[in-house]
């Protein structure tokens, strides 16, 4: 009955604010001491996969994932990637097609399901034998497709994958597209649409005979945005197939290695649906840790080592249990 009972994340007063827990890191946290080296991962289809590694010369390796819009710069990514490091460990930042700064070469692009890409990546690590133990990390939508691909393996995982931890993931993906249309939730969604529109705008230049987006400026909310365009380009019949067949709270039962899902109660993007205590008391391997605070993928601290608190927490909870 791996359920984390008392959590050991205590907010300072300013960010027992959820907002302020959110906003905050992506807007003013700064994360120095990580330098990249990128590698593009060719795909079968004519795409491409760009990662970039941090690496310390370990034979352990721990490969993140972004979350909606993301890409290996964000602070939440450079944080973990460095809170790796400083445990001994290699970093590999994973880049969503079209999330590294050039567009992706085919019509399709990323989604909350899409798990094909991280076993490529998995796959041709594991293939050039240069480490022995690997984990995974995601955030957000980055930490769906972890959970996804985990359960969607089950016994069957490569023996290597050891431990993985889960952030802020929007576990009931129907349920949270609900919730980012309450009001309290508009700033959010209007930035990730405005993305998401400048994103698409781009790639019709380069599909112009694939895509219609003559009612992109009508869409007003993500829902909108996934029932027209992310859902048909990637194979759904609409939003609502794309979030059925993508949430990973279906897949929690699957996982069978040791893997922390880290989700804040005040995180202003989830909903009850993304707590799932059934699934982990029923799981020896699916760890659910509920701070009271947090925000979506916030847990600030401010520590001498710049550490956030959920660096932290991952990085002990693979140290200990992997």
């Amino acid at each position: 009955m791996p359920i984390v009972k008392s959590s050991e994340y205590s907010a300072a007063l300013f960010f027992r604010n959820a907002h302020a827990q959110t906003v905050y890191p992506s807007v003013f946290r700064k994360v120095d001491g990580i330098f990249y080296s990128r590698e593009r991962i060719h795909t079968p289809d004519d795409d491409f996969i760009d990662v970039d590694w941090s690496r310390v010369g370990a034979r352990r390796l721990t490969i993140a994932l972004h979350g909606l819009e993301g890409d290996s710069g964000r602070s939440y990514m450079r944080g973990m990637a460095r809170a790796i490091n400083r445990r001994g460990w290699d970093a590999m930042c994973l880049n969503f097609r079209g999330c590294s700064g050039e567009p992706n070469r085919q019509a399709r692009m990323y989604h909350s399901g899409e798990t094909g890409d991280l076993s490529l990546v998995i796959s041709r690590v594991l293939a050039d034998d240069q480490y022995d133990d690997l984990n995974l990390v995601g955030f957000s939508l980055g930490g769906n497709v972890v959970l996804k691909y985990l359960g969607e393996r089950g016994s069957g995982i490569d023996k290597r994958i050891r431990g993985a931890v889960a952030i802020s993931v929007p576990c009931d993906l129907g349920a949270c597209s609900i919730r980012l249309q309450e009001l309290g939730n508009w700033a959010y969604s209007r930035r990730f649409l405005k993305m998401l529109r400048r994103k698409l705008i781009e790639k019709k230049t380069l599909y112009p005979d694939v895509m219609d987006i003559s009612t992109l400026d009508s869409v007003k909310t993500l829902s909108e945005f996934d029932d027209r365009f992310t859902a048909p380009l990637h194979g759904f019949r609409d939003a609502r197939d794309y979030y059925q067949r993508s949430s990973s709270k279906q897949f929690l039962g699957g996982i069978n290695i040791p893997c922390l899902l880290l989700n804040a109660a005040d995180d202003p993007f989830l909903t009850p649906q993304c707590f799932p205590h059934d699934e982990a008391r029923s799981s020896s391997s699916l760890y659910l840790e509920t701070p009271r605070h947090g925000g979506h993928v916030g847990f600030v601290s401010f520590d001498a080592n710049g550490e956030y608190w959920s660096e932290t927490r991952a990085t002990q909870f693979l140290a200990e249990t992997c």
